[in-house]
């Protein structure tokens, strides 16, 4: 349902355009989210992002939106899959 609030988090790199482009559409379509640029963390924060990526995905690519805590993964830039799952 559309206007169910989904929680979303994004994780990609801050030097991404992919990843960039995905942030313009989940602010553009107003979709509130956990932003996790992993390029950005260090020490134990990077272990944990990378560890939660890993639960959903052996590959780590960027971005990456784990919606609902992993009820749906998707992984790139997909427009189309963001508006399916997110409206």
């Amino acid at each position: 349902m559309a206007d169910e609030k989904k929680q979303v988090e994004f994780y990609g790199l801050s030097t991404c355009g992919w990843c960039r482009r995905t942030k313009e559409w989940l602010d553009e379509h107003n979709v509130e989210y956990e932003l996790n640029y992993v390029d950005k963390l260090t020490g134990e924060e990077l272990d944990k992002c990378k560890a939660r990526m890993k639960e959903h995905f052996e590959r780590q690519a960027f971005p990456m939106l784990i919606i609902d805590d992993g009820r749906k993964v998707i992984q790139g830039y997909h427009p189309e899959d963001f508006e399916e799952e997110l409206g």
